[in-house]
Parts: C-alpha cells; sequence; structure tokens
C-alpha cells in the first residue's frame, strides 16, 4: 500500500486548496472498495450489492433501492411517488393482496418494524429486515418480493381506492407547523426550480382525485433496472445469492430508450436571501443558515482527497459545535440552542451548504441570529486553535477506534446503510479496515492551518441564504427581512477577536481515593455473573460477554427515589436529573469536563426516578477507570454551578414560553390530567414555573440520595476483565460513601384512573383532525406470564387495527397499541389505543376499536394472529439475547421485581393458547377501568 499512502500525504497538504481544484488536477489515488462486499451489474442494468454477515445468526436484510423520487413527478403526479411506494405492499404479481405482509408476518417480520420503505425527494428506498433465512423459503420469496417492487406490481385500482385515505390520513398527521413551513420554504429557497414544489407527500388534490393510469405511468416510466440497486446482507451464501438474482431478475427488461434521470442544478445567489414565515401552531422561534458552497460530484467522491474532505468538514462542524455549546451555558445565553453542520443544501443533492441552526428567545432573535453568524465568522476569520483540534481528533480518532474493534460485531442494518448510500450517491465504502488504516495514517499530516483554509471556503460572502420559522402571535415582534440583511451587514463588518480555547492540564482525579475490599465473591450460574461485596456494603455483579468489543454497561441502582420527596417538591422534583448535571463534577465545569474527555469512550449520568435512584453509564474496556472515576464522582462531587443554573433557567423559560401553541399539547396535558386524576406529580413543567427551580434544594434532594451508597447494587456487562477490574472495582466503588441506611420507595397513590371517564373537547387547529386516546387498566399478577400475554395482546391488536382501521376503513395512518403491567408500588396493567383521524370518520373509527377490543375479550384472536405474534417475539428473542443492554435489564429486573425474564421465555410463548389472550384481555375489560380523551379540530363545511 505504500502508492496509496503517498497520495494520502498529497490528499493531505491539498487540503489548503480549494478540494474542487486539487481533486480535479492533482492524480490522486481512488479510495479502495470493501473486498468483502460483492458488487454486480446484470444486463438489463440492475446493480447488486452482496455482503456476508454473521450479526445477527441466521438472519439477513433484502433492501431494493430506486434512484427516483418526488422530484421526477409531473404537476399532476404530484404524491404518486410515495403512493406508489404504499402500494407495493397491496398487491404484486406472486403476492397479491395482502399475501405479502400476511406471508412475512407468518415467519416473524413485522410490518412497520422490519418490513419498510421511504421516499424521499431524489430516491425511494424499501427494506425487508431480520428475515429469518433459516426459514425454508424465506430467501428466495423475499427476493421475489423485490422483483415484484422492481417490475410486477398490480395496481389494482380497488386497492388504490383503498389506499387513498390512508395517505389522505398520513398527511393529516405529519402536516404540523414545521411540515407547513417547510412547503412554504421551498418556493422561495429553489424559485424557478423542480425542488420549489417536491416535499413527497404531495397535494391531497391529486392523491384523492389522480387516474388509474396516472400512477402507472409514473412506475413503468421510473421504475426500471438501471436506475434499481439490490443489496442483501446477513448470514447467507454469497454464491447462492447472486445466482438467484441473476436468475430472478433477469427477465426484466432493460429500457435502452428511457427518459434521463435528471439531477436538478441549485441557483447561486450573489446577495443573501431573507425568508420569514409564521405559522399559528410553531412554538420555537428557529433559524436556519445555510452557506451554500459547490457539493462534491459523484464521479469525484471515490478520489481519496474526499476522504479527507468529510474528515475535515467533521472536524470543523465538532469544533464550532462545541463553542456554541460554551456559550449556551453562559448566565445570560444568546440563544435557547445552536449548531452547526456540513451537508445537503436541505433537500438538494446538487448543491452543499454550511448550515447553521439557532433557536432564539422571544425578543431576541436578532442577537440570537448575530450570535450564529458572530461565532461563524470567527472560525472563518481566524480558524481555530491547536487544541481545539487536538481535542476534536482524539475524539474523531477514537470513534474511529471503536468501530475497528468492532469490525467483527458488526449488524447487518450498518452495512446495509453504506451501500445503499454508494448506489445512490456514490458514497465511499472502503471497509473500516482501510478506512482505519487511511485515517490513522493521514490524520496527523493534516494541520489546523488547513481546516481553518477549508473554512473559509465553507463560508463564503455570497450564497447565504437565512429561514426564519417563527409563531404567528399576537404581540409577538420578528424581525422585518431588512434588519435581519443590516444583522448579516453588522456581523460582517465587525472588528472580532480570536477564540480563546480555556484548557485545563489538571486530571479527571488528582488523588485516587482510598479504596475498599472485595469481602465476598461467589458466582451466580442463573445468570453467568460473578457476584461481589464490598467493604462498605456495595454490591457489584459482572457478566462477562463476546456480543462487542468495545463495550461495557453500567448501571449502579437503590431504591428509594423521589418518591421520598414530598409532593410539594414536584418542581424540584421534575428538573432534578436535568438540573445536576448543569454543573458538571469536582473541580470541572460541564464545558471543561466534555474537554478533559476528549477521546475517552466513557460516560455516566446520574438519575433519580420515581421509585428509585440511579447510575448509568457506559465505557470501552480501556477507558473503565475512567467510567469508575466518573462514577466515584458522580457519587461524592456534584458541582454547583451558578451561572450555568441561571444559563438552564433562561433557557428553559425561553424553550417553553410559546410551547402551548403546538396543540398536541393540550392533547398530552389532557391526557395526564385524565389518567391520574389530576395528581399533584402528574404535571408538565411550564414557563411561569422555572423561577421556582431551588437550586440548592436539589443539590441536597441530590446528595441524600447519593450520599449512601451501601444500598446501591452496581450492574456491569460486556467486554468485561473481571480479574484485571475487580481491583479498580474496589479502588473505586469501594470507597464510595456508606451510612447503612435501610429504606425503601414510598407510595404517593399517583393510581391510574378507576372507573370509566371520557373526556371530548376542541381545539381549533390549522389541519382539521381528531386525535384519540383509548386506555384500559387494572389489577395484573405481574410475573413472566402475564408480561408475555400483554406484549402478544398489544401486538394482537395491532394486527387487528392496521387491517380493519387502516386498510380496510383507510381511516387512519396507524393506530399505536401499547401495553404494560408493573409491580410497583403496586400490581397494575393498562393497555393504550392511540389514532388521528378525520373528524367526520371518528364515530365509525371508534366502533371498530371497541369492537375489536371486545372481540378479543370474548373471541380470543385468531389462530394466525397468535401464530404471527410467536413467531416474531421469538426470533426476537433470539436477536434480543446477543445483546449487553438485554442482559443489563433482565439482571435489573430479576433484582427489583425478582422476575426472570431469560428462564422458560420460549417455553411460555409457545405454550400461549388463544384461550389464554381471550381470558388475560376479559380480566382487564371487565373491570371496567376505561378512560377516552378526544380532542377534535372541526372540518370547515
Amino acid at each position: 500500500m505504500k502508492h496509496l499512502f503517498r497520495g494520502l500525504f498529497l490528499a493531505a497538504t491539498m487540503i489548503c486548496c480549494s478540494f474542487q481544484q486539487a481533486m480535479a488536477q492533482q492524480q490522486l489515488p481512488p479510495i479502495p472498495v470493501d473486498p468483502n462486499v460483492r458488487i454486480g451489474q446484470l444486463d438489463n442494468g440492475l446493480t447488486y450489492y452482496i455482503r456476508k454477515n454473521a450479526l445477527p445468526a441466521n438472519r439477513a436484510d433484502f433492501y431494493i433501492a430506486q434512484k427516483v423520487g418526488s422530484i421526477q413527478e409531473e404537476a399532476n403526479q404530484r404524491g404518486l411517488a410515495h403512493f406508489l411506494e404504499h402500494m407495493c405492499f397491496n398487491g404484486t404479481t406472486h403476492f397479491p393482496g395482502n399475501s405479502l405482509t400476511s406471508y412475512l408476518a407468518k415467519i416473524g417480520v413485522k410490518f412497520g418494524e422490519n418490513l419498510n420503505a421511504y421516499t424521499a425527494i431524489d430516491e425511494t428506498v424499501y427494506n425487508i429486515s431480520n428475515v429469518p433465512v433459516q426459514t425454508p423459503g424465506a430467501i428466495d420469496s423475499c427476493l421475489l418480493i423485490l422483483h415484484d417492487w422492481s417490475n410486477d406490481l398490480l395496481l389494482d385500482p380497488k386497492e388504490i381506492d383503498k389506499e387513498r385515505g390512508v395517505i389522505n390520513e398520513e398527511w393529516r398527521t405529519r402536516m404540523s407547523a414545521m411540515q407547513r413551513l417547510q412547503e412554504k420554504l421551498l418556493p422561495q429557497m429553489y424559485e424557478g426550480t423542480k425542488y420549489a414544489t417536491c416535499f413527497p407527500i404531495g397535494t391531497m388534490d391529486v392523491v384523492m382525485n389522480f387516474k388509474y393510469q396516472t400512477l402507472k405511468d409514473y412506475y413503468e416510466k421510473w421504475y426500471r433496472p438501471d436506475l434499481q440497486g439490490i443489496v442483501v446482507v446477513g448470514d447467507i451464501n454469497v454464491d447462492d445469492i447472486e445466482a438467484q438474482i441473476k436468475k430472478i431478475f433477469a427477465d426484466i427488461p432493460a429500457q435502452p430508450n428511457a427518459a434521463k434521470r435528471e439531477y436538478y442544478p441549485v441557483n447561486d445567489n450573489k446577495e443573501p436571501i431573507v425568508i420569514i414565515e409564521k405559522d399559528k401552531e410553531q412554538p420555537h422561534i428557529q433559524v436556519l443558515v445555510f452557506n451554500k458552497h459547490e457539493a462534491t460530484p459523484t464521479d469525484q467522491k471515490n478520489n481519496m482527497g474526499y476522504l479527507v474532505q468529510n474528515y475535515a468538514t467533521t472536524l470543523i462542524s465538532n469544533m464550532l459545535n462545541a463553542r456554541l455549546s460554551e456559550l449556551a451555558q453562559t448566565a445570560n445565553p444568546p440563544f435557547i440552542y445552536a449548531g452547526a453542520y456540513d451537508s445537503d443544501f436541505f433537500v438538494a443533492k446538487t448543491k452543499d451548504a454550511f448550515t447553521g441552526i439557532v433557536v432564539c428567545k422571544e425578543g431576541a432573535v436578532d442577537s440570537g441570529i448575530a450570535s450564529l453568524l458572530r461565532e461563524t465568522e470567527r472560525a472563518r476569520q481566524f480558524g481555530f486553535t491547536e487544541s481545539e483540534y487536538t481535542r476534536a481528533r482524539a475524539e474523531y480518532l477514537r470513534q474511529l477506534e471503536s468501530a475497528y474493534n468492532e469490525r467483527d460485531k458488526r449488524k447487518n442494518e450498518e452495512y446495509i446503510n453504506e451501500y445503499v448510500r454508494h448506489f445512490l450517491d456514490k458514497e465511499p465504502i472502503p471497509g473500516i479496515e482501510n478506512e482505519y488504516a487511511i485515517i490513522n495514517q493521514v490524520a496527523p499530516a493534516i494541520p489546523v492551518a488547513a481546516l481553518n483554509q477549508m473554512m473559509q471556503e465553507l463560508v463564503t460572502d455570497s450564497n447565504l441564504v437565512v429561514a426564519i420559522l417563527a409563531p404567528e402571535k399576537e404581540g409577538m415582534v420578528i424581525p422585518s427581512k431588512e434588519a435581519i440583511l443590516n444583522t448579516i451587514k453588522e456581523v460582517k463588518s465587525e472588528k472580532l477577536t480570536a477564540y480563546v480555547d480555556k484548557v485545563s492540564t489538571e486530571p479527571l482525579m488528582a488523588e485516587k481515593p482510598k479504596g475498599g475490599k472485595i469481602v465476598s465473591e461467589k458466582e451466580n450460574k442463573q445468570f453467568g455473573t460473578t457476584e461481589l461485596t464490598l467493604s462498605n456494603g456495595v454490591k457489584v455483579i459482572l457478566k462477562k460477554t463476546d456480543f462487542k468489543a468495545d463495550e461495557i454497561q453500567m448501571k449502579g441502582v437503590s431504591l428509594g427515589g423521589s418518591s421520598l420527596f414530598p409532593d410539594s417538591e414536584i418542581i424540584n422534583i421534575k428538573e432534578l436529573n436535568d438540573v445536576i448535571g448543569v454543573g458538571g463534577l469536582g473541580n470541572f465545569s460541564k464545558v471543561d469536563l466534555e474537554k478533559v474527555l476528549a477521546g475517552k469512550k466513557a460516560s455516566v449520568k446520574a438519575g433519580i426516578g420515581n421509585l428509585t435512584e440511579a447510575v448509568n453509564g457506559s465505557c470501552s474496556p480501556k477507558d473503565f477507570e475512567t467510567l469508575l472515576q466518573l462514577t466515584y464522582l458522580t457519587f461524592t462531587a456534584p458541582r454547583k454551578d451558578v451561572d450555568a443554573f441561571t444559563s438552564y433557567k433562561n433557557r428553559a423559560k425561553a424553550s417553553l414560553q410559546n410551547q402551548e401553541l403546538n396543540p398536541m399539547v393540550a392533547f398530552s396535558d389532557s391526557i395526564q390530567a385524565a389518567i391520574y386524576n389530576k395528581h399533584p406529580r402528574a404535571i408538565r413543567l411550564k414557563a411561569d414555573m422555572v423561577d421556582k427551580i431551588d437550586y440548592d434544594k436539589i443539590m441536597s434532594m441530590y446528595q441524600d440520595r447519593f450520599k449512601d451508597a451501601s444500598d446501591f447494587t452496581f450492574i456491569f456487562v460486556g467486554n468485561v476483565d473481571t480479574a484485571k477490574d475487580k481491583a479498580l472495582i474496589a479502588e473505586y466503588l469501594g470507597a464510595l460513601p456508606a451510612i447503612n441506611r435501610k429504606e425503601t420507595f414510598k407510595d404517593n397513590k399517583m393510581d391510574m384512573r378507576k372507573g370509566i371517564y371520557k373526556n371530548e373537547f376542541i381545539k381549533q387547529q390549522e389541519t382539521p383532525k381528531t386525535s384519540v386516546l383509548v386506555l384500559y387498566n387494572g389489577t395484573c399478577k405481574y410475573d413472566l406470564k402475564n408480561s408475555i400475554l400483554m406484549d402478544m395482546t398489544s401486538q394482537i391488536l395491532d394486527l387487528v387495527y392496521t387491517e380493519k382501521v387502516r386498510e380496510e376503513a383507510g381511516g387512519t395512518y396507524g393506530v399505536y397499541v401499547g401495553g404494560d403491567i408493573s409491580r410497583y408500588p403496586k400490581e397494575n396493567a393498562y393497555v393504550q389505543i392511540i389514532f388521528d383521524t378525520a373528524p367526520s370518520k371518528k364515530a365509525e373509527l371508534m366502533k371498530i376499536i371497541f369492537a375489536e377490543a371486545d372481540k378479543l375479550g370474548i373471541s380470543g384472536p385468531s389462530e394466525a394472529n397468535l401464530s404471527k405474534v410467536k413467531e416474531y417475539m421469538l426470533k426476537k428473542y433470539t436477536e434480543n439475547v446477543k445483546e449487553n443492554s438485554y442482559w443489563l435489564k433482565a439482571i435489573d429486573e430479576y433484582l427489583l421485581t425478582g422476575m426472570d425474564i431469560t428462564k422458560n421465555y420460549e417455553t411460555t410463548i409457545n405454550s400461549v393458547t388463544a384461550k389464554d389472550i381471550q381470558k388475560f384481555a376479559a380480566d382487564l375489560l371487565k373491570q371496567k377501568n376505561e378512560v377516552e380523551v378526544t380532542m377534535t379540530s372541526p372540518e370547515t363545511k
């Protein structure tokens, strides 16, 4: 690879020049293609990518990516690219009607989770994920489905007409303030181009009235093999898959005289474009600042300079974001939030933009925009410092190292995403081995001066677009376009000074604690763990796994939580977890803590829940000591920072000031009040409550919960080196304070409402809509079987409502069904059903909702639906048991409730009958505890 690395050093030096010029002029080596992926093309133009990958075991993902989207639509087709995506699930030559979704459900592939698709402006992508390839016929069937999506849709007029209602309801659900504002932006940002009217949802006039042939015309014109890519990754035989692709897809004809697939250019602008749009339901003042610049042509993306360019833009964004985050921590921050990144110019691939986002405080829009522009301009004029770059590079390389360490543990979806982007956009796919070697070789050779030069190319004196998305609210003053243009000029002419990076050389802990001792050690065969007891009473459970090479997950937990605080402290209880983190730890502010941890993979966060207090964290094995140091400081040295707290209050108050403009807040508030009967602990923080947050009281409450570690149990799951890590555990966790309290949580009687309750209210909205919640609750024994029965009941209702409410009635985009059972503070169960619909359809749909729930409690589920749910749950279980998070949860659950979710899980699932489901549903329904909340915005005649 000597010639390759000579080219890399050339790429590192050319970063000081214009990237586009340098890549055109220099003969840089190409980026290698990962040798583990097989790429080929059929005679008809269809491209395919195949890779053998063992994780998850016995699973594979099947994708088809199309280089077409809503940008290809004519005026009379607006919304049809997206409509066509829906029709792919409603009948193909080999899978008519709903047999496609039904077949996949039978083998455990769940619609919405494993079977899905999306339509974007320039692309449409379909996926069948986590397919159990050991199931006979599964591989051939999935390839046949991809084949039919490519060329053999039925487009049955009856199915088309049924789907019109579904998409109309999807539009209704998605038509938020932000969606409306973005639709107003496009014609002004992309004036005179096809991007002006290209959102995939289209217009409902077209969706509800297009002629069948119009949809077929789009399909025949654009769904063709030269624009399609098949991607298969998983536990498969590559040769066999390739042979099958060649056999199955060979009958799709090439289209040598097909319409050209155009990529539409975006106009440049010398003078700034300022756009101001308002909406009555927009709760924040959000400003987007685009610095447009040329996108890298796809034929140059395989050039080594492109890899270096991506490295540079990532670090530039990260360093500027760190500065903006630091500014947000000041006592009187100029904005609620600000950030920056370099990517596509909003919706267009053919132009890039260095983009800034700032969420402004009401009455301070000018200063918020000016602050973002000023920090961007400061970076452009003076660049970044050596110390900033050292930290950013260390963090980037650490993340790359982690990915490299996990190279044999990568999941199918990670490869899939890379190959889809390579097919659609020619993004490089060198493979982590090559990328790790290349970047580690080239990064040290790229000086900070090179990135500073690049910053001047990303942000210039032209091609600026500023978009302000604001609430339409009486009395709110938004600066005029002229005022914004003046702000831009003023910032450009300001005499700025270079950023000063304040860096501490102090270690995270200057002195190590006087550690404790391990007083007992035993093996637990039930979970395959080692259990330690330390001299201060702390219990430690270690479970070594080989699921990930570079991960250890941690949880330390104790009973009590906020339940032990009085109801009168509810505002402090609500804000405790957020407020406690603003000050940092030990001698380090939050900003300085991020700096000292740069290049390390270790994080810890404390949290006080209703029943428990806990510390959660994760790290790489080599940063295990850092994880323990952070844990020790979390207990012993929470840092008070009055300026940071003042900043938090300022930003929180500004963020909450217009929250009620979003109508869904009223819906959520009504649900909380209905379910918990206006319990004092069931409140939402409002702007006028922020000044009541008591910092000293919160510090005292926090210290009370963490001053005694003797009743904490710490769980570590992952690539633990038990022999080596035990000494560090004794040193740090054994030194935690202990006063040997004996305590548990308190029942504050925050129970779900009993009896039947109904609240239906009118809330005017810009888009007429009815939102409904139905909740059933009652007592239920807490054990493994009932937990499984609750999961099955929810999934079965989801299947039924998808069929009856979405597909047959065309009444909603989707019905959410979710349920749970709880052990503490008392045994309880609930099932909730949530959906949006047109106000005129509400009565009809409610009949179906109630009838199907009652039917489940009387007759039980169909054997077909029960079988589908069982198959999915068994498949999911075999995937879960290979995750560190699953075992952390399992051990934590057992410690808290005594329920072992790992024991007899599969046996219990297989033993469940339709009668079991019927009885479980009936037992819950017969308690007649039912809450119904409906929010309606009437349709105008």
